[in-house]
């Protein structure tokens, strides 16, 4: 008799031990860690074992896109991704009194930025020096920025221009509308890029050769799917170990407190950079900008209706509207993402001129 193809030799054959250890560790050290001042010598572990999730995260993150298929692998990353976002906001929110008002807002926009500017600029400048010229699907990228940048202005930009409340926020029916309009326009995106038009979605190129080898088996993808929510819940809880050394640094140098939730939203982020960059580098740029503008809209279409429904219990107001300088840099991104994706082909000069926005973003948020 055959034996089973699914079995749990296959599981540690796949999977490189170092990945199987590395979760449940980091995991035992964010348990260690929760709600302690952190010593130099836990700090450095916390710091290695937050590296050491994202590394993992990513790995397992390639081992189910792997077995699934494009386009679904990245949505997962990026779902994953998004859904523990998301429940940190609120559960900061429901914790950080009035200070918190414009968190949810501050986290949006970062990851707008970080995802549109920062991870497409890193994929597009690497997979430039690596293939000279690589090309991707125009109208699969530029529908995915279409959306994001429709929401992200219905969401952060109008609140700065309504007149039924006090300052940049919804009332509440404006907010349910938001949430609603977020959602539905979210799942319409997951059903075009899953179901009706998977195949704009799928890379143009597939010569690499890892492409080529058989897939993991179900079991093994499953233990890998299971180890990416461990990698992912340990990234997040170890950034917000390290939040209160980042905040001691922050002010140590004068800066706004506002960049600590940009760091700990690079820090969270950190699993979508490193994928998207190795997928560029194995001329597979439509993978990279996938994971990218996936995380984007994810973040944005999850996060209105989540803080929409959590409005319900928070107390205090809700800012949502941008200022001036940040509906600048938002207003650029839309400009640069829809030249940079119109052609279908990219080179150097697109990578660093969001690269170059990116750096805008990180210089004026350190010194407004």
């Amino acid at each position: 008799m055959n034996p089973p193809t699914d079995t749990a030799p296959d599981t540690s054959a796949a999977l490189p031990r170092w990945s199987l250890l590395v979760p449940p560790l980091a995991l035992v050290l964010l348990v260690v860690s929760w709600g302690r001042d952190l010593n130099p010598v836990l700090l450095i572990l916390v710091c290695a074992a937050l590296g050491g999730a994202v590394v993992a995260a990513v790995h397992h993150a390639e081992v189910v896109a792997h077995r699934v298929g494009e386009p679904f692998g990245t949505l997962i990353l990026a779902i994953a991704v998004t859904v523990i976002e998301v429940a940190l906001i609120v559960t900061l929110m429901s914790s950080g009194g009035p200070d918190s008002s414009t968190l949810a807002r501050d986290t949006v926009f970062a990851a707008i930025m970080i995802t549109c500017n920062g991870i497409v600029g890193l994929a597009l400048l690497a997979g430039a020096l690596r293939h000279r010229v690589q090309e991707f699907r125009a109208h699969a990228s530029g529908g995915a920025l279409a959306v994001t940048l429709a929401l992200v202005t219905l969401s952060l930009v109008l609140p700065a221009f309504t007149t039924s409340s006090a300052g940049p926020t919804f009332t509440g029916p404006q907010l349910a509308f938001a949430g609603v309009a977020s959602l539905t326009m979210y799942g319409v995106f997951v059903f075009v890029q899953t179901k009706r038009h998977r195949d704009y979605f799928l890379p143009k190129t597939d010569s690499t050769p890892d492409e080529h080898a058989p897939a993991p088996s179900a079991r093994t993808a499953w233990v890998s799917l299971g180890l990416l929510a461990v990698c992912l819940v340990s990234v997040v809880g170890l950034a917000k170990a390290v939040s209160p050394a980042l905040e001691a640094a922050v002010d140590g140098l004068g800066a706004p407190r506002t960049v600590v939730g940009l760091l700990i939203a690079l820090l969270v982020l950190l699993p979508e950079t490193v994928a998207a960059v190795r997928a560029a580098l194995r001329d597979r740029l439509q993978v990279s900008l996938n994971l990218a503008l996936g995380s984007a809209l994810a973040s944005i279409g999850l996060t209105i209706p989540a803080i929409a429904v959590a409005s319900i219990w928070l107390t205090g107001p809700l800012v949502l509207g941008l200022g001036a300088k940040e509906m600048v840099l938002l207003a650029l991104t839309g400009v640069v993402g829809t030249l940079t994706l119109v052609s279908g082909r990219a080179t150097v000069l697109q990578g660093a001129v969001h690269l170059m926005v990116f750096s805008a973003f990180l210089f004026l948020a350190v010194t407004p």
